[in-house]
């Protein structure tokens, strides 16, 4: 990290990544050009899930090439009196493989849906017994991730 000065912790980093509203994973395609993708997420311990179609652009990514990057942006603040930005932001590094076990899809489902939309977990049963079959569910286990704040 260049800026030393705006470093933060791991235990940041990962907060973080707890609360963005969304974020963006980088991969690179079979014809190694850059690809990303935004995506709603949930981390469960050491791993970022997230759902998708069970085919397409990042899925052929993903077979090639499964180390990718997630940037996160937490809080943020325009700042009106001067060209600067407070924020904090969040990268991370690792790998992505498919979730095939059940329990463990249904674990990811449930974390990105009570993070998402916790309004309407009253339905997630229902939800969940009717599209299991017809959603992918991926992981991404942190190799590394790195914290930059500017208050």
């Amino acid at each position: 990290m260049r800026r030393k000065d705006r470093e933060m912790s791991k235990e940041f980093a990962l907060q973080v990544v707890d609360k963005c509203e969304w974020a963006t994973l980088a991969t690179i395609t079979p014809n190694n050009t850059p690809y990303c993708v935004t995506l709603s997420i949930a981390r469960i311990e050491n791993s970022i899930y997230f759902h998708c179609a069970k085919d397409g652009k990042k899925i052929d990514c993903f077979k090639r090439f499964p180390d990718v990057c997630i940037s996160c942006v937490g809080d943020t603040c325009r700042l009106q009196d001067e060209f600067a930005t407070k924020y904090e932001s969040a990268i991370v590094f690792g790998k992505v493989s498919q979730v095939t076990d059940r329990e463990e899809k249904i674990l990811a489902l449930k974390a990105i849906s009570e993070r998402h939309t916790p309004a309407n977990m009253k339905n997630f049963d229902d939800v969940i017994q009717k599209s299991l079959s017809v959603t992918d569910v991926w992981k991404v286990s942190i190799d590394s991730i790195s914290g930059k704040s500017k208050r």
